[in-house]
């Protein structure tokens, strides 16, 4: 899948706040990601930043007012609503939020916002005694019900000297939630169990055995899974990444936690991704006390865990079933012959030599072979995790279309 954003039209509504600064910088990424975008401004706005920023970061005229001169013989803000396919209202005041949940269009922006049938985000930006006033807190309600998309503000220091929620999030949250908007829902329906991070497999209350797995790939199939419209539960092991919203995280910590939390989730999916790096050994007892440090060797004798996807593999029926494998040498012919005994459906190699840099665990980016059970590979790019993500997916797509279609002939 190309990436969403690139050559998306996106409206940018800018209201009267002191957040207005880091609109600038929110077309400058949207710029940046392939988007055409253009901007309106409410009055008070331009109090704030000056019409020539936006014009200057978009290459588009900034919309001031309702009679401004327009460019062609269209009804201004009629022409925008039909060509946006996403407003996007960064800061949107408190004013601006009462005028748009009462129906009220008395300027440019609330016209057009009006006249739009494309998705809307609104980012709510003020102080937090105005964010949490029951008026406010009505109009929010009252506008997710009818619709709109609302990123609801952050808690810090704010520009009156208080601190609380009121914060605008970032421009880099915010483009991230217009991709998620922006993304084909072609996993409707789907539930996906995604498996992400290390085990920790302890011998005593403070010492563990583990591997230098992040969780970052899991964590990138969870958030498009999610993007792309499917129900999601991310079983994840020890990881300090923030989970994506609107992913039900379930933490556990060893091999056997993350075996117990498969199984039990497990009837539940349509499609498993075991992108977690589960130990295969684990120390045979482990002890209640801290081990001192004595002046002779330790030894800890190691016995195998229970393979998880082999598990799986036995009962997966019409289930999709994806499975990793982190190899150092002979990555197709490994990856094949854990195809065949766990009986996956596809299966994710990630070469963890070292000798390629960008990729493996820890990295940002990745670069994976994807071999299906039918002897087929397909090469992915280096490239960000996310992106890596949805290449896995899209092939996930196809082997849910082929399924469906035999199905269908039965």
């Amino acid at each position: 899948m190309i990436d969403v954003l690139e050559g998306k039209r996106v409206a940018v509504g800018v209201c009267g706040g002191i957040a207005a600064y880091k609109s600038a910088e929110l077309v400058s990424q949207l710029v940046k990601e392939g988007c055409e975008v253009r901007v309106a401004m409410t009055r008070n706005a331009t109090h704030f930043v000056g019409p020539l920023t936006f014009a200057t970061i978009s290459r588009h005229k900034v919309i001031t007012s309702t009679f401004s001169d327009p460019a062609s013989w269209e009804v201004e803000h009629v022409e925008l609503a039909r060509w946006a396919q996403a407003f996007v209202v960064a800061p949107c005041t408190a004013n601006v939020l009462g005028k748009i949940a009462m129906g009220i269009a008395d300027d440019f922006l609330t016209t057009c916002i009006m006249a739009s049938r494309c998705p809307v985000v609104l980012v709510p930006a003020m102080n937090a005694a105005m964010w949490e006033s029951p008026a406010v807190r009505r109009n929010v309600e009252a506008l997710k019900r009818d619709g709109f998309i609302v990123i609801e503000p952050e808690t810090g220091a704010l520009a009156c000297g208080e601190y609380g929620p009121g914060r605008m999030p970032s421009p880099s949250t915010i483009v991230a939630r217009l991709r998620t908007v922006l993304t084909p829902k072609d996993f409707s329906g789907v539930k996906i169990l995604v498996t992400a991070g290390p085990t920790r497999e302890h011998f005593d209350p403070v010492r563990f055995i583990s591997n230098p797995s992040s969780g970052k790939m899991g964590y990138a199939i969870a958030e498009a899974a999610r993007d792309r419209g499917a129900t999601v539960k991310l079983i994840s092991g020890p990881s300090f990444l923030q989970p994506p919203e609107d992913v039900d995280v379930i933490r556990v910590v060893s091999a056997a936690e993350m075996y117990q939390r498969v199984m039990e989730w497990f009837e539940w999916c349509d499609v498993v991704v075991k992108a977690a790096a589960v130990s295969d050994y684990r120390p045979q007892t482990v002890e209640r006390q801290k081990i001192k440090k004595g002046e002779t060797e330790l030894t800890v004798k190691l016995i195998s865990t229970t393979d998880i996807l082999a598990e799986l593999g036995k009962k997966k029926g019409e289930k999709v079933l994806v499975g990793f494998a982190a190899e150092t040498q002979d990555l197709v012919q490994n990856a094949r012959e854990k195809i065949k005994r766990k009986n996956l459906d596809l299966i994710v190699v990630n070469d963890v030599s070292g000798t390629r840099s960008g990729v493996g665990f820890g990295s940002d980016t990745n670069a994976v072979k994807l071999i299906g059970s039918n002897g087929g590979i397909r090469d992915v790019p280096l490239g960000p995790k996310y992106e890596v993500a949805h290449s896995i997916l899209d092939l996930v797509a196809e082997l849910i279309s082929a399924r469906r279609e035999r199905r269908a002939q039965l």
